[in-house]
């Protein structure tokens, strides 16, 4: 095995290292949902191939943040490691509402507090608005 580190790697990986996901699963859902770009141009696969001294537009619910690669990942650590991996020369954009991307997770459903124990009409309804009723 040698000891010379790679000239690239996945950017699924990289987000993942570099704590913009919080599982791999995460950042590849980023890539899937076009949140990411790399050098100005969307990355369409998880697969994409990042370098030292790229640049990489993330937007995570309503922040872009632009960053470079300054050093190619080797493993999830601490975020003060994971900080290392990048250089943020623009400090974070705050997105109005009509441009910030969509949330990684469904919403749960919250009743009312005191609303009691749902009956059976509200288990239908619930069923019903997260698609659980078209399961057999």
């Amino acid at each position: 095995m040698s000891s010379e580190k790679p000239a690239c790697e996945r950017i699924d990986k990289w987000l993942w290292y570099a704590r913009f996901g919080k599982t791999r699963a995460l950042a590849q859902k980023l890539i899937e949902r076009g949140q990411v770009m790399l050098n100005d141009a969307k990355v369409k696969k998880t697969s994409a191939s990042v370098r030292i001294g790229d640049r990489v537009v993330v937007v995570l619910g309503t922040i872009k943040r632009s960053v470079t690669v300054l050093e190619l990942g080797e493993r999830r650590g601490p975020a003060e490691e994971a900080r290392l991996l990048y250089d943020e020369p623009v400090p974070k954009e705050k997105l109005n509402s009509e441009n910030a991307a969509l949330p990684l997770y469904k919403p749960m459903h919250v009743r009312e507090r005191g609303a009691g124990r749902p009956t059976k009409k509200d288990r239908r309804d619930m069923a019903h608005e997260f698609g659980w009723d078209d399961e057999s």
